[in-house]
């Protein structure tokens, strides 16, 4: 399993054996500095609700299934998806400047409380798995909305998926590693490929000095510069 964790200007690449808590213990280790933005698979619950935040997108499609689903999602699905389509609306607003985060905050709290009711309401359902569904989203609901009161926080996770398309893109033409010292190599060429791309340094510059300086048993130059 190929996990990853990216900043603004660092992407750490690490393959696990596994998906659960003790990778991610593995990839984090055991404190987590900052906000985690995540899709709701259970290892990460590890981590305190007050520094995590859900990723929308993620949320967008679970509420189209639901709609499309019909029955007693259906009032799930539509609740979920104009939650959605206001928030983005908001965080557009927010990023363009059209709103302050004080605005934003005030705007949002109309919705959060609207959301909040329909999955209370779902919880009540005929529907085991809406059920279930609504009583998971409850759980979780404070790391719904930490990208309103944290600065630099995203409502989604896109960051982390377009640092990861090439890691995905790679292992469906290679597919995969079969060996503990193919997985060491590809993530870590990864780390060093898309946290230079992050840092618009260029890639085949690094390699070259790397590859020069371990051959002169020389230090290799820094992946992540002082001040980063």
């Amino acid at each position: 399993w190929l996990w990853m964790a990216p900043t603004q200007s660092v992407a750490f690449f690490k393959i696990c054996a596994g998906r659960g808590k003790a990778s991610f213990r593995e990839l984090l280790g055991q404190t987590v500095n900052g906000i985690l933005c995540t899709d709701r698979w259970g290892a990460y619950n590890i981590v305190d609700l007050a520094m995590r935040q859900l990723c929308w997108a993620h949320l967008k499609r679970d509420f189209q299934k639901w709609l499309d689903r019909g029955g007693d999602g259906l009032m799930i699905g539509q609740a979920g998806l104009e939650a959605v389509k206001q928030i983005f609306g908001l965080w557009r607003d927010f990023r363009q400047g059209l709103i302050d985060r004080p605005a934003l905050r005030a705007k949002l709290e109309p919705v959060c409380i609207e959301l909040h009711t329909a999955l209370e309401a779902g919880k009540l359902c005929a529907d085991k798995r809406v059920r279930r569904f609504c009583r998971n989203i409850l759980d979780v609901y404070p790391a719904l909305w930490t990208f309103a009161r944290v600065q630099d926080v995203e409502p989604t996770n896109n960051h982390a998926e377009r640092t990861l398309r090439l890691a995905v893109i790679w292992r469906k033409i290679c597919f995969g590693n079969h060996s503990t010292a193919g997985c060491r190599f590809a993530e870590r060429i990864l780390t060093v490929v898309q946290t230079l791309r992050l840092q618009n340094r260029n890639v085949m510059n690094y390699l070259e000095q790397a590859f020069a300086a371990a051959r002169a048993d020389q230090s290799i130059p820094a992946l992540i510069p002082a001040g980063v």
